[in-house]
């Protein structure tokens, strides 16, 4: 699977469609995925196809509801848009089901590439690429005379510096909202100092390590330079700081990179200042401190085939090659769709792919690992627990989580 996340990314330029197809349905199609701008485009173009019902639910909740919305019979959503993580959830419960038989009948045009295959079969259709890299406000540290930060140290001693001229008192914007992003910034972190969440061919975890102290040490050296409810900040809360022009330095998505200066508020100085370079390593190692994800979508297990065909059909509509004709869509992402050519807000993704970027890890018991990272992290970022003892009970937790869904003995 790592290996096709890479393959995807490296045949960007060259996915190629046929005509985008008529989008007449004939049965209801209900989607549920994320909030961001890319998917909102991907999930209109489905709702544009007529002849029956199609519905959208893009939240920032949409991990907690996929799962329960797709376990009914009939499932509440036909389809659910997702990436490298959330997918596992939907086949360790087995909600969502093979497209072989629709992509040979209504995806002939899909590149290889883009047919996300599971055990030999196709469990998901993938239309963008995404990572997190860096995002800066490069008049800031032009008047201060600091280069681009390539490593996490020089983010450090940029912070240092900014804070020191007075020009902001909170430089650096993370998403470290407890749960689900606090985890995500620990994997890139855990990563980037070479760490791995597993022992070698197994499911017993491997986080309380000197990666994953060295990790979550260099994360609470960057809280100091981050506004103080930092726990409270997620992407878009982030971005909104960045936006207003509070803070200069920030890890960030790929797939938020071409709203950061087009959305309402943008202070003409951030609109000015901004720039993307690519992900940054730390601890003096040359693996990028990020992951490599693709985004795509799937089609639910329990509907009627009728429906399934339909799901298929529209969400093919939403990943239409006349999108690209747009050129508001077309900075939306790194998009896998002909007549995609990459744009400047696409730099870091690119740069992430280039530095060989760790794929996130696609096992069976990620999720359960992310999930016991989210909760047991907090308490360290905030000074009440040492790091060795945060690991120890993200291990315990995940541990307890492995055994109860037969991962471990």
């Amino acid at each position: 699977m790592n290996s096709k996340i890479l393959s995807i990314v490296g045949a960007l330029s060259l996915t190629a469609f046929s005509a985008a197809q008529a989008c007449e349905i004939s049965a209801r199609v209900s989607v549920v995925g994320n909030e961001f701008p890319a998917i909102q485009t991907v999930g209109a173009g489905a709702a544009a196809c007529t002849g029956a019902e199609v519905s959208t639910n893009l939240t920032a909740d949409h991990q907690k509801i996929n799962v329960p919305g797709m376990q009914g019979n009939p499932a509440e959503y036909t389809s659910a848009i997702v990436a490298n993580s959330s997918i596992v959830a939907l086949m360790n419960e087995d909600v969502i089901r093979p497209l072989d038989d629709l992509v040979a009948k209504h995806g002939a045009d899909l590149k290889s590439s883009q047919l996300i295959k599971v055990n030999g079969k196709v469990m998901a259709v993938a239309f963008m690429a995404n990572a997190q890299h860096l995002m800066y406000r490069k008049d800031v540290l032009a008047d201060l005379g600091i280069s681009v930060p390539k490593t996490y140290e020089e983010m450090l001693a940029a912070a240092e510096k900014i804070r020191a001229s007075g020009k902001m008192s909170n430089p650096v914007g993370g998403a470290y909202k407890a749960g689900w992003n606090l985890a995500q910034e620990f994997n890139n972190m855990f990563l980037g100092y070479g760490g791995s969440h597993f022992e070698a061919g197994s499911a017993n975890p491997s986080v309380n390590s000197e990666a994953g102290v060295n990790a979550l040490n260099m994360m609470k050296a960057l809280s100091e330079y981050m506004n103080p409810d930092f726990l409270t900040h997620d992407s878009n809360v982030t971005n909104a700081e960045y936006r207003a022009g509070n803070i200069a330095l920030l890890n960030m998505w790929g797939s938020r990179a071409s709203s950061q200066t087009t959305a309402e508020g943008v202070t003409d100085a951030v609109k000015n200042g901004h720039a993307i370079a690519g992900p940054m390593t730390v601890g003096g190692g040359s693996t990028a401190a990020s992951t490599l994800w693709w985004d795509g979508w799937t089609v639910a297990k329990n509907i009627s085939d009728a429906e399934a065909e339909a799901t298929f059909i529209a969400m093919m509509n939403g990943i239409s090659p006349s999108m690209m004709s747009d050129e508001n869509i077309r900075t939306q992402a790194v998009w896998l769709i002909d007549g995609y050519k990459p744009t400047d807000a696409a730099i870091g993704v690119f740069e992430a792919a280039k530095m060989g970027t760790t794929p996130y890890p696609m096992l069976p018991y990620m999720g359960l690992m992310h999930t016991a990272l989210g909760a047991e992290l907090p308490d360290f970022m905030q000074g009440k627990e040492s790091a060795e003892q945060a690991l120890a009970d993200v291990e315990a937790a995940y541990i307890a989580a492995a055994k109860e869904k037969g991962y471990l003995n």
